[in-house]
């Protein structure tokens, strides 16, 4: 019987491989390991193991008989702003650690585990694989550690594998995050473009991306690292013209000077005693360019089904309560 662990399973990134994959029936067996159970119900054959990956972990402690076929890690603290530098070190760190000596001692030979492009540190031109790694973030650099820690871990056998993706920020069905918030603003009308129009924006489709995880699980290099965005890096002008096309609403044209709301979600921070989503270090960091180029993917012919507009028809089409809800 094969089966795989995700570490982290129960976020939307982990839950939503767990669920291809089962579905695809690629592994009998899925364990998904985290610290709380999954938010909605998962199918025969998926099955949830309490665990902080901060502490030690050993085959005792998760119970899993037979041998494991893959570990994948998606355990993280992962969202800026929210969390003290240090929790960025506490726990990514310690957990990559605690998880390749489990590999080690289930003897499990193949790890795929997910970055993240913050170890590029600003991208404000075309950055590939090959670009230099120059984390500015507390997460950015706890990833490039978490990164060292397992190519040491690789290098300890040849027999063993490690895929690294790096994906920027990831958005579809089930999420609530940057893009679904962008779309019910432009719906309604409460969009400006902070500062410049012209910025680029690199996402990636939930879709996308767990095409490329299953692409990579197949394939027989011993060590690859890739980078996860949609083929085309659109400017945010063109993010906005797109959605406001499908969601049948004017396009935005009115932009705000980066300053002012900066200095207006700051204030806003300070009226909600820091409850608000509204943050200034948010808002900077739609302001910021990021240009990733996915050309590991594209080098090895890897097929993009999605690029921004049908991924959202995409959406759109398998869960239209969410593409056209309030948030």
């Amino acid at each position: 019987m094969k089966q795989c662990i995700i570490f982290g399973g129960t976020g939307y990134i982990g839950r939503s491989v767990a669920m291809r994959l089962q579905a695809t029936q690629r592994f009998q067996r899925i364990w998904l390991v985290d610290l709380h159970p999954p938010a909605v119900p998962m199918p025969d054959g998926i099955s949830f193991i309490r665990h902080d990956a901060r502490e030690p972990i050993s085959a005792k402690s998760l119970g899993i008989e037979g041998a494991v076929d893959w570990i994948l890690n998606f355990a993280a603290v992962h969202r800026e702003p929210g969390h003290h530098a240090s929790e960025y070190f506490r726990t990514n760190i310690p957990s990559t650690r605690h998880i390749a000596s489990y590999a080690d001692s289930i003897g499990c030979q193949n790890i795929f585990f997910t970055s993240s492009i913050a170890v590029y540190g600003p991208t404000s031109q075309a950055t590939d694989e090959n670009s230099p790694l120059e984390p500015t973030t507390p997460y950015g650099v706890s990833k490039l550690c978490c990164e060292l820690i397992l190519e040491a871990w690789k290098a300890d056998a040849k027999s063993k594998r490690l895929v690294v993706v790096r994906p920027g920020v990831i958005y579809g069905h089930g999420d609530p995050g940057n893009i679904g918030r962008l779309i019910q603003a432009i719906k309604r009308g409460r969009f400006a473009f902070p500062g410049r129009r012209d910025i680029r924006k690199s996402y990636g489709y939930i879709e996308g991306l767990i095409d490329s995880i299953e692409f990579m699980l197949d394939r027989p290099d011993p060590h690859l690292i890739y980078n996860y965005v949609e083929k085309e890096t659109l400017p945010l002008s063109e993010v906005a013209k797109t959605i406001a096309e499908l969601v049948n609403v004017s396009e935005p044209k009115f932009s705000i000077p980066i300053g002012f709301l900066a200095s207006t979600a700051s204030a806003i921070q300070l009226m909600t005693a820091g409850k608000s989503p509204i943050h200034p270090v948010r808002v900077r960091k739609a302001a910021t360019q990021t240009w990733i180029v996915p050309q590991r993917l594209i080098d090895l012919e890897f097929h993009f089904r999605y690029d921004f507009r049908s991924s959202l028809e995409h959406w759109r089409e398998i869960a239209p309560q969410e593409f056209s809800k309030s948030r």
